[in-house]
């Protein structure tokens, strides 16, 4: 029986990845940890815990007192956040990933899954369809630190046998949890807006397209991923999910579907250097070929379930 633990259960994925792990492979059989408290349905549907991933001593006592086989590690300092503390939020970044890497080398959680990004991208990329191997020449602390970790990831796999596996994740829309400092977020906050007000002011120009993912969809693809015969996967460096890809005028006409009076108005900052920096679109056949890659939403149903979602909620 697996044994799984997810560190940063309470961040956007891990609020609904720790669930529907929970779902599939039984409550009391994934163990859930942050270092703040999690959302009531992530602490009564089973164990819970605080704990540090920067602490090393804690981190493997946890692991091999709970019989650990899997780790999902979600701690990061995200995009937008990144770059207001950049030596700070390397630190974090590189260290959590250290520690989990040396977990797996070290105990029986030989699995490892950690999150890549499209900032691994940088501006000489190629910004349509961006290849599965491509220029990767990132400018932003996030990026940097999503391509470094990759390459440890990579290299734990060759020379220790770890069983890591990666996504380079998109932009991700979840009604269940509010955007939390990076780049793509408007594509949350918009809607959420335009429930509240009935209007938003965007912080990235109206033709910026970016490549986004629904919630689910991501979480599929992670436990797929995690699920998939190691024989099947051909890289393990981090492998490309594209899912869709829209500007904000788009997004918000597709709101104007259902909501007719919504507007929209736009004021760029200092994220629209670093999404001008991403690809528009990316070529994710390399995940489909190997582990079925498969996702479900595109941006008018999407908007139609995040509308009414939002709307149950904050009612």
């Amino acid at each position: 029986m697996e044994r799984i633990l997810v560190i940063g259960c309470s961040g956007q994925i891990g609020s609904e990845l720790t669930l529907e792990l929970r779902r599939i492979y039984g409550n009391e059989n994934v163990f859930a940890t942050d270092i703040k408290q999690a959302a009531t349905d992530i602490v009564e549907s089973g164990p819970f815990d605080i704990l540090d991933v920067l602490d090393y001593s804690n981190l493997v006592h946890f692991v091999v007192r709970n019989k650990i086989t899997q780790v999902y590690n979600l701690a990061a300092v995200l995009s937008g956040n990144a770059e207001k503390i950049p030596q700070k939020a390397w630190e974090i970044n590189m260290k959590a990933l250290m520690n989990t890497l040396e977990l797996a080398r070290e105990t029986d959680a030989k699995k490892l899954f950690w999150p890549s990004s499209i900032a691994v991208f940088g501006p000489t990329t190629p910004r349509y369809n961006t290849p599965q191997l491509t220029v990767m020449e990132p400018n932003t602390v996030y990026g940097i630190s999503k391509l470094a970790g990759e390459r440890w990831g990579e290299y734990y796999h060759k020379r220790y046998g770890v069983d890591y596996r990666s996504l380079r994740y998109p932009g991700l829309i979840s009604y269940k949890t509010e955007a939390g400092g990076g780049t793509t977020d408007y594509a949350v906050e918009i809607y959420y807006e335009a429930i509240r007000n009935g209007s938003y002011e965007c912080f990235l120009s109206e033709n910026t397209a970016l490549p986004m993912m629904f919630m689910s969809d991501a979480i599929k693809a992670t436990i797929d991923l995690m699920e998939a015969a190691p024989e099947n996967l051909s890289l393990r460096s981090s492998y490309n999910v594209g899912g869709m890809s829209f500007t904000p005028k788009e997004v918000a006409a597709a709101i104007r579907k259902h909501m007719p009076s919504f507007e929209i108005t736009y004021k760029p900052d200092f994220r629209q250097a670093i999404a001008d920096s991403w690809p528009a679109s990316i070529d994710d056949s390399v995940a489909r070929k190997d582990w079925g890659l498969n996702d479900q939403h595109k941006l008018d149903s999407m908007t139609e379930l995040m509308l009414n979602e939002i709307r149950l909620k904050l009612a």
